[in-house]
């Protein structure tokens, strides 16, 4: 892991010293986050009501530039001159390098036939079934750490041989020996541990990127 890395990681811990407990399975998540990059991989996240909305967040934060450019390298800047010459520029200029990370919270359409065709609970499992590859990673979110669809997602991941972080609370809960990696922010009720869900992620997405574009 990159200095600048861990310096934003201290830097997280002066902001919010409550997340210091978090520290160590932060750094894991991080690196399980990264070697899943370096494989071709893909991260996958999922939660519930506000932490769906976190899910969708972390997508705009790791499939865009967030904290650091992420220029177009050369290779594929050629290849967009003998495809497309006229827009090559444009498209070099304005696109970004990408993360790649998946929702399993904006399928609407298979989300809701699912549920009403099979189980509501599985929903998010059937994706991580016909999305999830070894090399991926989920991410499911959840505040209680027992929510039923979550679950089934991180078992599926498990069975398919996906690494799997839980982005947790403070309260006793199935997720959190469940996960490979469990991130348990100090906090009991919902809005709290919600409070503290965001910088984490905040972080997760920075680290992630400073490992991949700060040159």
């Amino acid at each position: 892991m990159k200095e600048t890395t861990l310096k934003m990681i201290d830097d997280l811990m002066k902001r919010y010293p409550a997340l210091d407990v978090c520290r160590e399975s932060i750094k894991q998540a991080v690196d399980t986050i990264c070697e899943s990059y370096r494989n071709d991989g893909k991260l996958l996240a999922c939660g519930n009501g506000g932490s769906a909305s976190d899910a969708e967040h972390i997508v705009g934060e790791l499939m865009k530039g967030f904290i650091l450019k992420r220029p177009i390298d050369d290779a594929l800047y050629e290849r967009m001159k003998a495809i497309c010459p006229n827009e090559a520029d444009y498209l070099h200029d304005n696109l970004q390098g990408a993360l790649p990370t998946v929702s399993l919270m904006n399928a609407v359409a298979l989300n809701s036939a699912f549920a009403n065709d099979q189980a509501p609970d599985l929903a998010m499992a059937q994706q991580v079934l016909g999305l999830g590859n070894p090399q991926d990673v989920l991410v499911g979110i959840s505040t209680s750490g027992n929510s039923a669809n979550v679950i089934y997602a991180v078992q599926m991941a498990k069975v398919k041989g996906i690494k799997t972080i839980g982005l947790l609370g403070g309260r006793e809960c199935k997720l959190k020996s469940l996960c490979d990696i469990a991130i348990c922010v100090p906090e009991q009720e919902t809005y709290k541990i919600q409070e503290l869900h965001l910088p984490v992620y905040h972080l997760l997405c920075m680290a992630v990127e400073n490992e991949f574009y700060d040159k």
